[in-house]
């Protein structure tokens, strides 16, 4: 329901990004991915989406991709003066990297 929900309206994010979210918990890492990527480029201000993405993509052993995104994530915040959104993405940052 969500993947005919975000094809009919693709210009509002939201529907895209809780099927990535929902793709994710069903452990479908690979379809969340894609999904995440896909808002990431059609999206780059919807910040909700870093967290989730670079999430999905440390699941998948992707860490340099999943910095990457968070760096993307962190430079919109800063872009949309979220300095919340930006502190928690810095923070998962900071967690990727205590774990490499």
């Amino acid at each position: 329901m969500l993947r005919s929900f975000a094809e009919k309206r693709p210009q509002d994010p939201f529907p895209r990004y809780a099927l990535g979210v929902e793709l994710k918990a069903a452990g479908d890492a690979a379809g969340a991915r894609q999904a995440f990527a896909s808002l990431v480029a059609d999206h780059p201000d919807y910040i909700a989406t870093y967290g989730p993405a670079a999430e999905v993509l440390v699941e998948l052993g992707r860490v340099d991709e999943a910095r990457a995104m968070l760096g993307r994530g962190i430079e919109a915040c800063t872009r949309r003066n979220d300095v919340h959104a930006r502190e928690h993405l810095e923070s998962v940052l900071a967690e990727i990297e205590a774990r490499v």
